[in-house]
């Protein structure tokens, strides 16, 4: 009889990194039950809760970011949690004794997939963004095989690694069978409306929230209605500045917990430009405005807009012209039905499906 397999998971620190590993070991689950999978995090980060509420094992390293410039004193703390961080993962690789370590990026995965190449453990890293990250550069010498989700990652990588894979996401969006009509009614909307959802990830957007609070009297009397996410670390800040406010076209909330739905109401979306949130308009078809951030690391939310906006799959905002011009171009465009429809089309042309399931199963190749 042949042993279960072994896999490590490496990687988080944004819902951009885990909820692509949460589809990758639920892919392996679903193609190997008996599969033993252990996540390693770093400790204080969102994958510490994200991944135990998915059904898994994971286990914290005291790991965190360089300081920029990188010859600040305080990074000296961060290196000796780093070699501190890589003697913890290599340990943890001892006892579990993995066949395989995936990395997806972010800054558990340097000194896990580091430990596991010092253990000639055979490892896989998955590129998100257009534009690769700063680890999984580092990584990649040693890696076997590389999944991504654009073409020209050559540029970054060794071509004879690459695979084109695409970003696994959440699946629940894709098994959501509800109707648009249903899903309106469901937040309490009117089906007969343009609809806009706002979504600045799981911590918001300020540029995107203050686009909306700058126009409110724009909101009042458009015939367009609203879903805001706010982010919960905006949400009591709007609700003070929304105070007395009667807007009846205006769904306020601070997080979304069922995005299907979400995304099954909206006629357009207003976005960041995440690597995840990307996967997802194209794999569902979804017509959508990308506001990136300037905020992020090689400023790859712009070079991940640009992919899409050059091939008209989405309309590119810069940061700084949404406050003023954002508003307007939205309910302009959820007006015109010919623009969403290109949108649409254009936008899962790009979409490269079952993106988890080919990447579980280059990771059960590996470890054989």
């Amino acid at each position: 009889m042949s042993k279960a397999l072994r896999v490590i998971i490496s990687g988080g620190g944004t819902g951009g990194h885990i909820f692509p590993a949460i589809s990758i070991a639920n892919a392996i689950k679903a193609l190997q039950p008996d599969a033993s999978i252990l996540f390693i995090g770093a400790l204080g980060r969102m994958e510490m809760q994200r991944v135990p509420a998915a059904g898994y094992e994971i286990k914290g390293l005291p790991i965190r970011g360089f300081f920029r410039p990188l010859w600040k004193p305080a990074n000296i703390g961060v290196a000796i949690d780093y070699l501190k961080s890589k003697w913890l993962a290599k340990k943890l690789l001892r006892e579990f004794k993995p066949d395989v370590a995936v990395g997806v990026g972010g800054y558990a995965s340097a000194a896990a997939l580091g430990a596991a190449n010092s253990l000639g453990i055979p490892t896989l890293i998955q590129e998100q963004n257009s534009y690769a990250g700063l680890t999984n550069k580092n990584l990649a010498a040693k890696a076997e095989k590389i999944c991504v989700a654009y073409e020209g990652m050559e540029r970054f990588f060794p071509a004879e690694k690459i695979i084109l894979t695409g970003n696994p996401v959440r699946q629940a969006l894709l098994d959501t069978t509800i109707s648009r009509e249903e899903a309106i009614k469901s937040l309490g909307l009117d089906p007969s409306k343009k609809t806009i959802l706002l979504v600045g990830g799981s911590l918001g957007a300020r540029t995107i929230n203050e686009s909306m609070l700058q126009h409110l009297d724009l909101i009042k009397s458009s015939d367009v209605q609203f879903i805001w996410q706010t982010g919960k670390y905006y949400s009591a800040e709007i609700a003070e500045r929304l105070k007395g406010q009667e807007i009846p076209n205006l769904k306020v909330t601070d997080f979304i917990t069922d995005m299907g739905v979400a995304y099954k109401a909206a006629d357009l979306v207003i976005s960041r430009a995440g690597a995840s949130s990307i996967s997802e308009f194209c794999l569902i078809g979804k017509p959508v405005i990308l506001v990136p951030s300037p905020n992020v690391a090689e400023d790859h939310q712009t070079k991940n807009a640009l992919a899409l906006s050059t091939r008209d799959a989405a309309i590119y905002v810069k940061d700084a012209e949404a406050p003023s011009t954002l508003l307007q171009l939205a309910i302009d465009t959820v007006q015109d039905a010919a623009k969403l429809k290109s949108l649409s089309e254009n936008v899962l042309k790009l979409a490269l499906p079952d993106s988890a399931d080919i990447i579980a199963k280059e990771v059960i190749k590996l470890a054989k």
